[in-house]
């Protein structure tokens, strides 16, 4: 068995193929809904989430003419062996789709960005529960992006990356479960680990590392991080930059066994980044792909020989 991974290409939306280590592109689906995020494979089955369609102002040019507050984006699933995608949770049960993960028993969670929340469900769409509600009114500074979960020790992480470009993006970890008694708005167990980040985006918890990627404005942003995770009630060390030079880094796979990164950007590249204490130590970044369309979630997933 080998790796591929499975990348979401944003515009139009569908969910790619690509083989390692030769980089051949396959479209595994060529409708994957408007604005696909964050991807994940749990039991031989790809699921993904959406941001839905924006309301554009078009006399705003990118990012910053697009509306994503209407709940109007969602869960998706589709058995890589083949049938037909579905949805996991109804339409509107969400605002803005972003990383999605899973805890390796059949729950998924995910980022709200618009929603201001973290959110889990199972695969079959049940148990629909807001882990982490932020209030509204601090609008895009308690946007939620990237999610982690360490099941063996009950954590969950993410980020809030803060104004694009700003210095103000925070990383986050609570437990699993909202304290009892306790309303998903108001949790005592929430801590802050770290803060000044460039604009942080996606989360992988691989052992006693936490990586992320970081669009922000260089020097320490459109970078690949990583940092010890902090002990409880610590706050979290400076972070390593293990690449940089990214067209606004989104996507994050790691592969632990290889000591290899996977990180795909906007530009539509994915790069292969050598983890300084793997087998691949010591050897230069390279492109994997490049593609003509922006590119967001990125996961592995075993390649049948």
């Amino acid at each position: 068995m080998t790796n591929a991974l499975l990348a979401l290409q944003v515009i139009p939306g569908r969910v790619l193929r690509i083989s390692l280590p030769d980089g051949k592109v396959h479209t595994l689906l060529h409708d994957a809904g408007d604005a696909p995020d964050g991807i994940v494979v749990d039991s031989g089955t790809a699921y993904w989430t959406t941001m839905g369609a924006p309301l554009v102002d078009p006399g705003t040019p990118g990012e910053a003419g697009q509306d994503f507050s209407r709940r109007n984006g969602g869960v998706h699933a589709l058995s890589l062996d083949g049938g037909p995608r579905r949805d996991v949770i109804p339409t509107g049960a969400m605002t803005t789709g972003k990383q999605l993960t899973g805890d390796g028993a059949g729950t998924l969670y995910w980022g709200d960005r618009e929603g201001h929340r973290i959110s889990r469900v199972r695969v079959d769409g049940s148990g629909l529960t807001h882990l982490i509600v932020n209030p509204a009114e601090d609008g895009i500074m308690s946007e939620c992006v990237g999610v982690a979960v360490d099941p063996a020790r009950g954590h969950l992480y993410w980020t809030q990356k803060g104004p694009a470009k700003g210095g103000q993006g925070r990383i986050f970890r609570a437990g699993l479960e909202i304290p009892a008694g306790e309303p998903a708005e108001n949790r005592s167990d929430i801590e802050l680990l770290w803060h000044g980040l460039p604009e942080p985006i996606d989360l992988h918890l691989d052992g006693a590392w936490l990586y992320w990627t970081d669009r922000g404005a260089a020097p320490a942003g459109n970078t690949l991080n990583r940092a010890p995770v902090p002990a409880p009630g610590a706050a979290g060390q400076a972070p390593e930059i293990l690449a940089d030079g990214f067209a606004e880094a989104i996507g994050l796979a790691i592969d632990s066994e290889a000591g290899i990164a996977y990180v795909a950007d906007l530009g539509g590249h994915i790069r292969a980044v050598p983890l300084p204490d793997g087998p691949a130590a010591g050897q230069e970044p390279r492109e994997i792909a490049a593609l003509q369309h922006p590119l967001t979630g990125l996961c592995l997933v075993p390649e049948k020989s």
